[in-house]
């Protein structure tokens, strides 16, 4: 029986042992878990501006896709070449025409569609010899 209770307590030492050291390991790993540090707070600073930015060109290039969709259906304006650009909701119109009326007719178009904030005409006449 002496024998037994030698084993036993040998094995509960050797347990003592093993939940010490898990203890010790748990506890000189938690500061590191638990601290924050400035950078990986610029890190999910710089994330968040990066995955707005992405919806941002989501967006814009949403509503680029609707204009030239509008622009397209409009059989006066179909030929013209008209380019689109946006940003921020601020669309630009580009690109050379053939008279006054086709830029007014796609300034008209592109501020009618949905989302577009602010309309830039920066398309030229074409000249035609």
């Amino acid at each position: 029986m002496i024998f037994g209770l030698k084993v036993f307590a040998s094995l509960l030492n050797m347990f003592n042992s093993l939940i010490a050291l898990f203890f010790a390991i748990l506890m000189a790993g938690l500061p590191s878990c638990s601290t924050i540090t400035e950078q990986e707070m610029g890190a999910h600073k710089l994330i968040r501006e990066i995955n707005t930015t992405d919806t941002d060109k989501n967006v814009d290039g949403a509503i680029t896709a609707r204009v030239k969709e509008a622009i397209y259906r409009e059989p006066s304006l179909r030929d013209e070449g008209i380019g689109v650009e946006t940003h921020q909701g601020t669309v630009r119109l580009k690109g050379a025409v053939s008279s006054i009326l086709v830029m007014k007719k796609a300034i008209e178009i592109a501020r009618g569609v949905k989302g577009v904030k602010n309309v830039r005409d920066e398309m030229q006449f074409k000249w035609q010899y």
